[in-house]
């Protein structure tokens, strides 16, 4: 299995690229192309003592910054290393991607490059959220801002399929986000989707409130981009405030100090929970091969976790496990017309 790795991708490029990938090699037992600049890639390398002669590195000249133009990936910065990268694995040279450079060029590529599976109307950004019981997979978390309910369909039929393979959750209980649990609540996105959900193959178990999201009260939870975003930033936020809090708390006196020291080990249980780099990124789902987006602060950590997240896609089948649930979907519409 080879992995095509993007490295100039994030704000740790390439050093933490290279750190990790030298690491999941080694650990995860893969082959890994890392696309860039070659001679500032070995220059890194050996400034910093690491050995990258297991790794296979292909030529790329510039980054596709954050600030650019997203399509701009299709023309103007076609030969920055994201773009190379997309282009290899669409050609077959690579079983999957992973970058940690611009979401929106990520998602522009991997829509015109890789292309879209059959019948997918939209690639969508899903990421694994902690709860009180786990993790929840939420989708679109900023890759489309509107959508239309075809897609939200879609994006339950999707969740469910990663949650399947990539957690094990035999019927994954697929939400919609709305500002209510009754059927009638929500905007006409809501009100239909609600509809075409229900209809559908997943384990639909209704809507879901954005308090209830954090308990897990769903294995997965399907919006639109622009509110799976700021439901993500909120719970990010709120996951900082707490943290800050805590440790104000525990280090304010001897006797907090005290208290600390004996709940040390439930306090790092609780900060692994937290930590993104524990998850190392969020699959583009509807992609016609695995395409994996990494935080763009990725460390090495994040980047190791990132590759065994693209092994598991690709081991698991999980673009045909889409496949399969699309067509199941698709004939539950023609039995519903008829």
């Amino acid at each position: 299995m080879r992995i095509i790795v993007d490295g100039f991708g994030g704000d740790n490029a390439p050093l933490e690229v290279l750190k990790g990938c030298v690491q999941a090699v080694d650990g995860l037992g893969v082959d890994i192309t890392v696309v860039g600049d070659v001679e500032q890639i070995k220059s890194c390398s050996k400034a910093n003592g690491i050995d990258i002669s297991k790794l296979d590195l292909r030529d790329a000249d510039g980054v596709m910054e954050v600030c650019y133009e997203p399509t701009k990936i299709l023309k103007e910065y076609n030969g920055t290393s994201m773009a190379v990268g997309l282009k290899m694995l669409a050609n077959g040279e690579g079983d999957a991607f992973l970058s940690a450079g611009s979401t929106g060029a990520l998602v522009a590529g991997t829509t015109f490059i890789v292309k879209r599976q059959r019948g997918i109307k939209r690639v969508a950004l899903a990421t694994l959220i902690p709860t009180l019981k786990g993790s929840t997979l939420l989708l679109d978390c900023g890759a489309n801002a509107d959508c239309r309910p075809e897609m939200l369909a879609q994006f339950g039929v999707m969740g469910a399929a990663y949650i399947n393979r990539f957690m094990g959750i035999k019927k994954p209980g697929v939400a919609l986000a709305n500002i209510g649990a009754e059927p009638s609540k929500g905007r006409e996105l809501e009100l239909s989707s609600y509809k075409l959900l229900e209809a559908s193959p997943v384990n639909f178990i209704g809507n879901i409130e954005g308090r209830d999201i954090p308990l897990g009260e769903a294995d997965v939870v399907v919006t639109d981009g622009f509110t799976g975003n700021l439901i993500l930033k909120s719970i990010e936020g709120m996951g900082k405030f707490f943290s800050t809090s805590l440790k104000e708390m525990l280090t304010g006196g001897l006797s907090s100090k005290l208290g600390a020291a004996l709940l040390i080990k439930k306090i790092n249980n609780f900060k692994k929970k937290m930590d993104y780099t524990e998850h190392g990124g969020a699959p583009l789902l509807g992609a016609q091969k695995p395409v994996i987006k990494a935080h763009g602060s990725s460390n090495a950590k994040a980047f190791y976790n990132a590759v065994r997240q693209a092994k598991i896609c690709v081991e698991n089948n999980l673009v045909d496990e889409i496949a399969k649930g699309l067509e199941a979907l698709e004939a539950s519409k023609q039995e519903e017309q008829g």
